[in-house]
């Protein structure tokens, strides 16, 4: 059996004397696993760096099996390790699809958006936000999307300050009533509205985070977040405090 696709490298680990474990994450295959040859020699190294954009052909005897990977370089994004900030972020996004996305699985609207996420870590000062809106839709793709379009009482779409922690569902000042301080805030961020304060967006990510680690629990993995992601929010939050 063989294929060939386009995938960015969620991580590398070597394999024997010379070979190499590549996870990557397929344009039309999902999160995929093969065997590098050579993978582990210096000649390989700069290519098989998390980030980079390879075209790759995947062979195996039958379809369950680990199978082989033969590559080639589409695009380097080491530039993206100049900077602790924008490593930090690359390093989140390869964490979270390592974690959320199961194995073999096509996520091409999650892959779409996550390839307009890296290009934007490399030239977009306002990368952070679309990194919270893109944790928005990873929710989504993994059956854990908030509703944000209206209270879930009242069924007003004016004045959302809230999220139900029980349902993801946005609830009004009016309809909170006596639960408000049992509710998550609702950032504008969130909603896609107007620029993102710094505690905004740090709002958004506990928000985020609180139902991606509801999301992993209840598939019966791990039982906490990665720590890439850990480090993303301490560097924004000490960026925020140095402003």
């Amino acid at each position: 059996m063989d294929w060939q696709d386009e995938g960015t490298i969620l991580s590398c680990r070597p394999h024997g004397e010379s070979a190499a474990i590549l996870e990557v994450f397929c344009k039309t295959h999902g999160r995929h696993f093969g065997v590098v040859r050579g993978g582990a020699s210096r000649k390989m190294a700069a290519s098989l760096q998390i980030g980079n954009q390879l075209c790759v052909v995947w062979r195996a005897r039958l379809e369950d099996h680990l199978g082989s990977f033969t590559v080639e370089p589409l695009e380097n994004r080491a530039l993206l390790m100049g900077q602790a900030l924008t490593l930090a972020g690359l390093n989140a996004i390869c964490a979270m699809v390592r974690l959320c996305l199961a194995e073999r699985q096509a996520q091409p609207n999650l892959w779409q958006a996550t390839m307009i996420l890296l290009k934007m870590l490399e030239n977009a000062p306002d990368w952070p936000v679309k990194y919270l809106r893109w944790e928005a839709n990873l929710l989504e793709e993994i059956g854990f999307g908030l509703d944000l379009t209206r209270c879930v009482v009242t069924g007003s779409r004016e004045n959302l300050r809230f999220i139900s922690p029980k349902t993801g569902r946005a609830v009004s000042p009016e309809g909170a009533g006596a639960w408000v301080d049992r509710l998550l805030p609702l950032p504008n961020c969130l909603l896609g509205q107007g620029p993102a304060m710094a505690d905004e967006l740090l709002q958004g990510l506990q928000v985020t985070g609180f139902f991606l680690e509801k999301a992993i629990q209840s598939h019966g993995t791990l039982t906490t977040l990665p720590e890439a992601r850990n480090r993303l929010i301490a560097l924004l939050s000490r960026r925020e405090e140095d402003a």
